[in-house]
């Protein structure tokens, strides 16, 4: 081989491998499959639940007064859904607690605000069980016209949501027991934290829509 044909090789060698370290850095900063793939998750919900507040407006437009005058008074802010309110919020923040801690390489702290977010969660949708027994026992059922059927298609289905928010959380919790996640690889905890925070703001809007307005 002659010097030119050897520093042509040398040449395109260096492009090659200066190449690939490029791409390996720029693979490194974009956004990881798990964590994309949950932004398109909540992309899709975030248009299902806008088709719900869509038919909730239009039917509370064309049922008027609205609630009716028997469930007058029957939804109030200040009542036990006003508890399971505040322990929802609670949880967003004990799981971006618990997402700092993982970036930070403390898996203690991470399963211990894991922890706690999963058990917030339980309790959620316990709170939310007893409140819908309440509504029972005062005449408001699916059945209950518009208004009943509105009111228990959109928090039944946030509530299960979050049902499925908790199981992700466990199986989180469960992993994160194993030590399978470190400060360099714990995208799978990003992703679920996303989902909690969407039911979270979900439920806030819900809960501004159906008790507030």
């Amino acid at each position: 081989m002659t010097a030119e044909s050897r520093a042509v090789a040398a040449s395109e060698a260096h492009g090659a491998s200066h190449g690939t370290a490029v791409a390996g850095h720029a693979a490194s900063r974009g956004i990881s499959n798990p964590v994309l793939g949950m932004l398109l998750f909540i992309t899709s919900e975030v248009m299902f639940f806008s088709g719900l507040f869509a038919a909730y407006f239009a039917t509370r437009a064309a049922n008027q007064p609205w609630p009716p005058a028997e469930f007058q008074g029957l939804l109030d802010p200040l009542s036990l859904i006003l508890v399971a309110t505040i322990i929802l919020v609670a949880s967003s923040f004990t799981c971006q607690f618990a997402v700092w801690s993982i970036r930070r390489g403390d898996r203690t702290g991470f399963i211990r605000n894991i922890t706690v977010t999963f058990v917030l969660g339980v309790i959620f949708l316990g709170l939310q069980a007893v409140d819908y027994s309440i509504l029972f026992s005062e005449g408001l059922t699916m059945g209950s016209g518009a208004f009943g059927t509105t009111y228990f298609t959109l928090t039944g289905f946030h509530g299960a949501h979050v049902f499925g928010g908790v199981l992700m959380l466990g199986v989180i919790l469960y992993r994160g027991m194993l030590g399978q996640f470190s400060s360099r690889h714990h995208d799978a905890v990003e992703a679920v934290s996303l989902y909690w925070h969407f039911v979270d703001v979900v439920w806030i809007v819900l809960f501004s829509v159906l008790y507030l307005l």
